[in-house]
């Protein structure tokens, strides 16, 4: 890699890395305090294997679901910890301020799994613009995202009174659609044939289905983590039903749709999961298992036809380029959970003991959460489309080895092509 782009990066990310850690630690100082400075009830500790579960999902299944580009692991595993650990730090802030006693902020398990869960957005985001943005890009993109989120999931749960429980709008489609038009804005038309790296071969599909596998098995605690403790139980069920069905549909959709009636690995690792995205909002409800498997079917028939239709549509006419498809994954089907959980509370499917969700104020919160995310990731395109942020040029997309030292025989010099065809030009004017 040539000296004054290592320069470059040097300066640039770890520079900023560095203020943002520094600023974190200084806000930490003033406002951050442990929840109680009593002994710990048990019952507050039941809460950390829910915790473990989702850390689980946030650092292996989301960063080896993105393992799939053959030349971009490092990054897709790599970056994903690095907004993850950004995230979960700036996340606890910006959700602590909304909820601040004696201007303090008051941490636990529970915060600590909401935290999660604003880093989810982001990498869901990322996987949108996977392969075309820098690490510093990244680190920005995370302190904007999570910062409009924490305002946008503030408007849904404490202002508009929505349930959403396992956050298909909150998180999924917010992220999704945020992502989708952070990518739009940062569209380049010189990748509008492709490029040689996009693509996945043998070992980097299965890397990415044990990220889909790791995702799918904990799923059912991402949706009950912070469910009323009564309600956990169902909104387990819920989200275990809903993912087989899920999965048993998009296997024979995916043979289905392919013209010679083989399976697509692309599906599998992503439709297969739609289930869990869609049951979300009304995971806790009392929909029973068979309206589980049934919005589960839906989304895995939703998921494997956008894989299939709308992501090349999106890519062509509406020059939205999304890398990981994560329109198929968790915008249509966070659409779907918002609209699923619009119709049982127009059932009046009960969910809690003396309540049952307002129809109007679930429609409101899917349309203020799409609305505010467009809006959002289309603004946050803007600034990371400044050029001083160290974006690759059309040609290193997709290549590890631009951002990170890479195994000699992963790498060739500068303007020569591998035995397999793959250009590895690291000759960047940054």
């Amino acid at each position: 890699m040539p000296s004054a782009f290592a320069t470059n990066m040097r300066f640039k990310f770890s520079i900023l890395a560095i203020f943002l850690e520094v600023l974190i630690i200084i806000l930490f100082g003033i406002f951050v305090r442990y929840e109680n400075n009593q002994p710990i009830k048990k019952d507050k500790l039941l809460l950390y294997p829910f915790f473990q579960d989702v850390h689980v999902m946030i650092f292996v299944g989301f960063g080896f679901l993105m393992t799939f580009l053959k030349k971009y692991g490092f990054s897709s595993v790599g970056i994903n910890m690095l907004i993850a650990a950004l995230g979960l730090q700036w996340g606890t802030l910006m959700q602590g301020f909304w909820h601040m006693k004696e201007q303090k902020i008051n941490i636990g398990i529970e915060s600590m799994i909401n935290a999660d869960f604003s880093t989810a957005t982001v990498l869901i985001s990322f996987g949108a613009v996977l392969g075309k943005t820098s690490p510093v890009q990244m680190l920005i993109m995370t302190i904007l995202e999570i910062t409009i989120f924490s305002c946008n999931e503030h408007l849904v749960v404490n202002v508009l009174r929505a349930t959403d429980t396992g956050a298909s709008m909150t998180i999924h489609a917010f992220g999704a659609y945020f992502g989708l038009a952070a990518a739009r804005v940062l569209y380049r038309p010189g990748l509008k044939e492709g490029h040689k790296n996009e693509e996945s071969a043998y070992h980097s599909d299965m890397f990415a289905m044990i990220g889909t596998l790791f995702l799918w098995l904990f799923w059912p605690s991402f949706n009950s983590a912070i469910a009323h403790p009564d309600l956990q139980q169902r909104a387990i069920i819920n989200t275990y039903f809903s993912m087989a069905a899920c999965t048993l549909t998009a296997f024979a959709l995916s043979s289905l749709v392919e013209h010679r009636g083989k399976l697509d690995m692309v599906h599998i690792q992503n439709a297969t999961l739609a289930g869990g995205v869609a049951v979300g909002s009304c995971a806790d409800m009392s929909i029973y298992p068979f309206g589980a498997m049934l919005i589960g079917s839906i989304a895995g028939v939703i998921s494997v036809i956008g894989f299939k239709f709308l992501t090349p549509f999106f890519s062509s006419k509406l020059k939205i380029h999304d890398t990981c498809g994560v329109h198929n994954l968790h915008g249509l089907p966070g659409l779907l959970g918002g609209l699923a959980s619009i119709i049982a509370a127009v059932a009046h499917v009960k969910w809690r003991e003396t309540d049952s969700p307002s129809a109007p104020m679930q429609a409101a919160a899917l349309g203020c959460t799409i609305g505010i995310a467009l809006v959002g990731g289309a603004f946050a395109g803007l600034v990371l489309n400044l050029p001083f942020l160290g974006q690759a040029p059309d040609e290193n997309c997709y290549d590890d080895s631009v951002y990170w030292e890479v195994p000699a025989e992963e790498s060739q010099p500068a303007g020569q092509f591998s035995d397999a065809g793959d250009h590895r030009t690291v000759n960047l004017n940054v």
